[in-house]
């Protein structure tokens, strides 16, 4: 009899790809309910069969639910038509697709990249409201019937022990899914050379400006260096926030700052190896939710990181155990100031930072993918 599994993901990207790729080298068929995939450096296996549902909306709040639920609905139909024999693995987008199991009598996995409700209190929430109370009684009850419980770090799997014993949940860490990544030496990263930033101390912000990032911090940090003309502040992405660092650098007269929409991937290999300083930053109430999986990319080319975050947070616990750079609460702007600063007339340390975090990115390659399928045939 032919193994079958089907994987749930609404936003399919290189790390749902390369974990999906994995067990179509194994199972007999293997099916995807996706949203959008996004091809970085790796394609999705061409066995794997195919079915689009609406995308994820990067919209608001109401948008995202909306999509959301539709497209719980219509993974349901598809769990229960195209897919009536297979296993299943949910994503956690959309974060109640796995729901259906509440119906369904299938084996069935989770792989929790956030974890919810715990996550709805970074958009304000309350943990005694009536949705919040009954998705955490789901969870303790689907938790429990699950195959397999996978997450992707401490944080998570402490937020996720509330619902199910934490032996049970298999913690394996994310990587980088751009295979060119690599430090590039300054002075001929065409990126510096393109932005004329030669010879400048860059601290770059580069990713999502949504709800859970401070950005705000890093805005009062650069008014704070303002005097140094050494410095100069690179913020590249998009999100909610996007047009709010436009109009902070205008009200400020930030001429230490730079603002850039989100690069190719082309492109990004360079961005990101441009940095001096690499931040990693998000609000307090994601802390151990979100875990940004940029980081490894930022590894991967020898950054140093500037945390901005609590400090128990998984980006917190990253920095110090490999001693990658150092992490700031978002309220320390002077300290975060100062340490900038210091690292700009501190090339000795920086340098170390670097060596640090190329040795840390071995810890986080593509074989960890390999990890999902071991761990689940065990």
């Amino acid at each position: 009899m032919s193994r079958k599994i089907v994987f749930v993901n609404q936003a399919t990207g290189y790390l749902a790809i390369d974990i999906i790729n994995e067990f179509a080298k194994e199972f007999d068929i293997v099916g995807v309910i996706y949203g959008d995939i996004r091809i970085q450096d790796v394609e999705l296996n061409p066995r794997v069969r195919k079915s689009k549902i609406i995308e994820k909306s990067r919209k608001s709040n109401f948008a995202r639910l909306l999509r959301w639920f539709i497209a719980s609905v219509q993974i349901f139909f598809l769990l229960i038509t195209k897919y009536c024999k297979y296993e299943i693995f949910y994503f956690s987008v959309p974060p109640f697709a796995y729901f259906s199991s509440l119906i369904l009598r299938r084996r069935f996995s989770l792989l929790m990249w956030d974890v919810y409700p715990d996550a709805l209190k970074s958009v304000g929430v309350s943990e005694n409201g009536i949705i919040y109370r009954l998705w955490k009684r789901v969870n303790k009850h689907l938790f429990l019937k699950a195959n397999h419980i996978y997450t992707i770090g401490e944080g998570p799997a402490n937020l996720m022990a509330k619902y199910i014993a934490k032996d049970k949940i298999i913690i394996i860490p994310l990587w980088t899914g751009l295979l060119n990544l690599r430090p590039i030496d300054k002075e001929t990263n065409p990126f510096i050379l393109e932005t004329k930033l030669s010879g400048k101390f860059i601290v770059q912000y580069s990713g999502n400006m949504g709800q859970t990032h401070n950005i705000e911090s890093l805005i009062e940090v650069a008014r704070l260096t303002k005097d140094d003309t050494g410095i100069v502040y690179l913020f590249i992405g998009r999100g909610q926030k996007f047009e709010l660092v436009k109009e902070l650098i205008l009200k400020y007269d930030l001429i230490n700052c730079i603002l850039l929409p989100f690069q190719s991937d082309n492109i990004i290999q360079y961005s990101l190896a441009a940095a001096d300083l690499s931040i990693i930053l998000i609000d307090e109430r994601a802390a151990n939710v979100v875990v940004p999986s940029k980081v490894y990319n930022l590894l991967a080319v020898g950054s140093p990181l500037l945390g901005i975050s609590p400090e128990n947070s998984e980006i917190s616990r990253l920095i110090m155990t490999y001693s990658l750079g150092k992490n700031f609460d978002k309220g320390d702007s002077l300290g975060i100031a100062n340490f900038i600063r210091s690292m700009k007339n501190s090339p000795d340390i920086l340098n170390t930072y670097r060596k640090n975090s190329l040795d840390a990115s071995k810890n986080f390659t593509v074989a960890n993918a390999r990890k999902f399928y071991e761990s689940f045939i065990t």
